[in-house]
Formats: structure tokens, C-alpha cells, sequence
């Protein structure tokens, strides 16, 4: 069984246009309107109350804290600070999952206003690539609910294949409409 790789200190992540950060007071407010957003959460079982939102929030958080990398918050890049909370994108030790756990998941969720900028595929990359390079981890999951297309469109902008193994998420009701979810996974190798 593999274990869940841990460093000793937080890291942080930039690219050209984005910085992946430990979480602050600050982006709770922003996150709680985005996980009461009916598009952004169109594929979730359900919208986040703020106090829901700031408990996933601190989890997170807390998570990063533990590992020293998770879903780490994103923001855009710039000379003053605060920068421009946009979402969360990142890697999770996946256990509660089917099939083929445990493993490294990679996650993302944006604001609808940030959608259809390349922001998540940017910071996606450099997940991965910290994923293979400081973490030396042999592959990296993905997975989704079947009708949620734009993400599996990214995990395929991404090098990852789809599995062919879908399965039904155990957090959902049976007959639930997101119930069923597609596996994809990528190795070091296929990186693109």
C-alpha cells in the first residue's frame, strides 16, 4: 500500500501568472461566494452555506499545513498584495474513494469570472510537475462526475487518460444524478 508523501515545511508554487498558496483569513469570503455559485457548483451535490464553505476552508488549510501541499488557494500574480484570490488547485492524498486507492488526486475549482483563461490548466501543470518532481510520485488521479465535460476536457488538456473505470461515488445516494464518476489518470511520462 502506498503512503501519503509529507514535507517539512509549506510549500508554494508560481507560474508566469498565478501564485498556489497556503490559505488566509482573507480568501474565506471569496471562497463562500464561489461555493454558493449554482454554476460553479454544478457538479457537487449541493451549494456550500458560508459556514459549510469556511469549514472546508479550514480543512484545507489545515491539510496543507500537515503535508506542506494541497489544494492550495491560487491568485493572480501582481506588484501589490492582497493578490486576487481566484480559486483552489492542487494535490490531495485520496482514501475515501473507488477504485484503486489510496492515491494522489489532483483538484481544481474556479470562479465562474476566472473560467476559460487558462488559469486552471497553468496551475494544474505546475501541480503535476511538483507532483513528479519534488514528491517523485509514479502517477497522479483525477476524477469527476460522467457529465461534468469542461473538467474532463482539462484532464485531457492535461496528458491524463481516462481509465475506463467508472465507478459510483460512495458520498452520494444511490440514483443520485452525479453519482457516477469517470477515473483518469496520468504518469510522469505523459505529462504534456
Amino acid at each position: 500500500m502506498l503512503s501519503k508523501p509529507t514535507l517539512d515545511q509549506i510549500v508554494e508554487l508560481r507560474t508566469e501568472r498565478l501564485r498556489l498558496r497556503q490559505w488566509c483569513g482573507a480568501d474565506k469570503e471569496l471562497f463562500a461566494k464561489m461555493s454558493s455559485d449554482p454554476e460553479v457548483m454544478r457538479y457537487f451535490p449541493a451549494l456550500l452555506s458560508s459556514k459549510e464553505s469556511d469549514l472546508l476552508a479550514e480543512k484545507i488549510t489545515a491539510l496543507i499545513a500537515e503535508n506542506g501541499y494541497g489544494f492550495w488557494a491560487v491568485t493572480l500574480r501582481n506588484d501589490k498584495l492582497p493578490e486576487e484570490f481566484i480559486g483552489f488547485v492542487g494535490l490531495h492524498w485520496q482514501t475515501q474513494v473507488n477504485p484503486s486507492q489510496p492515491f494522489m488526486e489532483i483538484g481544481w475549482r474556479l470562479a465562474r469570472r476566472y473560467w476559460r483563461s487558462g488559469y486552471a490548466y497553468e496551475a494544474a501543470q505546475k501541480a503535476l510537475s511538483f507532483a513528479f518532481e519534488t514528491l517523485k510520485l509514479n502517477e497522479v488521479y483525477a476524477f469527476t462526475a460522467l457529465s461534468n465535460l469542461p473538467s474532463q476536457k482539462l484532464m485531457k488538456r492535461l496528458g491524463m487518460k481516462n481509465m475506463e473505470r467508472d465507478f459510483l461515488h460512495p458520498s452520494l445516494p444511490t440514483g443520485h444524478p452525479l453519482q457516477a464518476h469517470c477515473l483518469y489518470k496520468v504518469t510522469a511520462s505523459e505529462v504534456t
